[in-house]
């Protein structure tokens, strides 16, 4: 992997990058979608294609339940077993593990579990992480880390973060493969001092790229927002920095706006098939009544293959019928406004407007830039964006 940083908005820590891997060129700021199982619930990997992305996330916590990594090893790797040409980055499954789990117990050596799925204990290891992801094969491979629940004890949040690193050496000792790049997570809950920390000390052990973690599990945007004022500043401007499990359209705005390159979520997958769609004015939530007869496309500035073919009447029914098209095309739709909405922005960023943007895009939303921290319409303020990969 490589990464090479291009311009820089003046304004803002907004940046242009271009990660290369074996699997293709990226340009970042770049929205992962995410594919748990292996596939983006109800898309095949043309049509993740068409939409415009490069890279997606896998996890290897899921995977390795089943089929099991040795499998997809044994199927040549994750590329080979889905079909998908692009990059795959993998997490190493330690947020899933600490908040799926069963009777999850965790020590300096690993963590000792039961499957959520049928109770069988497992345990897991820093090296035994590293293996998994080494067997799955994918270009961007994560660190094995300690993500606490918030809010938390502080003594709590300071032994996680000292185990993080701590396993994050061991995961660099235990790397066999020269072919994948591995980043480091940083922790730290909502305690600037030790996010300060935690940064400074992955960043001594020197890895391919830095994640920002423990986040989007609960906490205030105000919040989110204030651990990454303190954290991204510490990380190496020449690495590529991803902020783990956001996001809503405003958080990656203001994720971007703080220097951050790759962001994923579940998010516009999971959302379109609870019918909640994304547009550039807000959210449809295509089951209410109001769209029985309503003719006009889901975004009428939307040129995403859906909003071109079907009204929000035809999508209003197909939903209420529970038809699995529904599904498929609004993850379709939801995929191509982020998809979009990242190039945009990285438009944006080229042409020196990047501040004018994200004025643009909260006026659209009926909200003022100065409000970003503050939660929109159905929001309570806390807990409102933890769709993270479970």
């Amino acid at each position: 992997m490589k990464f090479s940083v291009g311009q820089t908005d003046q304004r803002t820590d907004a940046r242009l990058g271009t990660l290369s891997t074996a699997h293709g060129q990226i340009e970042t700021p770049a929205f992962m979608p995410v594919g748990t199982l292996g596939p983006v619930k109800g898309l095949e990997p043309q049509d993740l294609e068409r939409l415009g992305f490069r890279l997606m996330l896998n996890n290897a916590y899921h995977l390795y339940l089943r089929p099991g990594h040795k499998v997809v090893a044994e199927m040549g790797g994750l590329h080979r077993f889905t079909g998908w040409p692009g990059a795959i980055l993998t997490d190493s499954g330690g947020f899933q593990i600490f908040s799926l789990a069963k009777l999850c117990k965790i020590t300096d050596d690993g963590v000792s579990f039961q499957s959520h799925l049928d109770g069988s204990t497992h345990f897991i290891t820093p090296e035994t992480a590293i293996e998994i992801e080494e067997a799955l094969g994918a270009d961007i491979i994560m660190a094995f880390d300690q993500c606490v629940a918030l809010p938390a004890e502080r003594d709590v949040v300071r032994d996680a973060v000292r185990r993080t690193t701590l396993w994050a050496e061991r995961c660099q000792a235990g790397r066999r493969r020269t072919d994948q790049a591995l980043f480091g997570i940083v922790q730290g809950g909502l305690d600037g001092e030790l996010r300060t920390a935690s940064a400074r000390e992955l960043v001594r052990l020197g890895f391919d790229g830095y994640a920002v973690g423990g986040l989007s599990v609960g906490e205030s945007k105000a919040e989110m927002y204030a651990m990454l004022d303190v954290t991204v500043p510490e990380l190496p401007a020449a690495k590529p920095r991803y902020l783990m499990g956001v996001g809503m359209p405003e958080n990656l705005i203001e994720g971007v706006a703080r220097g951050i390159d790759l962001f994923d979520c579940v998010v516009p997958s999971r959302h379109g098939r609870t019918g909640w769609l994304f547009t550039s004015f807000g959210r449809v939530v295509i089951k209410q009544a109001r769209y029985l007869r309503d003719e006009q496309p889901i975004d009428p500035g939307c040129g995403c293959p859906v909003c071109a073919r079907y009204s929000r009447a035809y999508l209003h029914h197909l939903y209420n019928v529970k038809e699995m098209l529904a599904s498929r095309l609004n993850t379709i739709h939801n995929l191509w406004h982020f998809a979009d909405f990242m190039r945009r922005m990285r438009e944006a960023i080229a042409q020196g407007t990047f501040v004018e943007f994200r004025e643009r895009f909260y006026l659209a939303q009926g909200r003022d830039a100065a409000d970003a921290a503050a939660p929109a319409e159905g929001e309570s303020g806390r807990g409102h964006h933890t769709d993270r990969d479970v």
